[in-house]
């Protein structure tokens, strides 16, 4: 039982059996729409992001798994806000303005790439990717959102995503 990966970066949801995929999977003799058809499934949540695919092929069954990644925070963070790219000068011309349960939700979504053990801590780690890409949080600068999420300011809304955060703890 012979396994091949292939690994690919795919815009979300628009994946073609052309080049890149077609190519790369047709000499493991696996069905290239149907790859095609499940990888545009599977990162349609992530469209209009670049997403890292993983295409997992067994060889002599010629069945396939598809991993998919995560968008870079930044990427996550950009498109949250809209934006395209981020600003030359973080720190006098803003992007846009975020909910903190935003940044939340992104920190759960990079769960598995950040090396925060905690979800206030991986929400800090977010943060200082806005500050550093010019994002506010709930209106504030991300640097004092990190103060007060320091001093329990944001400890009840926190509370609120702290079992998602744990089941996936226990999946990982």
């Amino acid at each position: 039982m012979a396994k091949k990966s292939v690994k690919i970066l795919i815009e979300g949801g628009k994946a073609t059996p052309g080049p890149p995929i077609g190519p790369t999977l047709s000499p493991l003799g696996v069905n290239v729409v149907e790859v095609v058809k499940a990888i545009n499934e599977a990162t349609k949540p992530f469209e209009g992001l670049t997403v890292p695919v993983e295409v997992i092929v067994d060889t002599d069954t010629k069945k396939f798994e598809i991993k998919v990644g995560v968008p870079t925070t930044t990427a996550l963070l950009l498109k949250a806000v809209g934006a395209k790219q981020f600003t030359g000068d973080p720190a006098h011309q803003k992007l846009g303005d975020l909910p903190f349960e935003k940044i939340i939700e992104i920190a759960l979504m990079k769960k598995e790439k950040l090396t925060a053990k905690t979800l206030k801590a991986a929400v800090k780690t977010i943060l200082g990717t806005a500050r550093s890409i010019g994002i506010t949080v709930d209106g504030k600068d991300p640097k004092q959102v990190t103060r007060e999420v320091d001093e329990g300011v944001y400890d009840a809304i926190l509370a609120k995503y702290e079992k998602e955060w744990e089941k996936e703890e226990e999946e990982v």
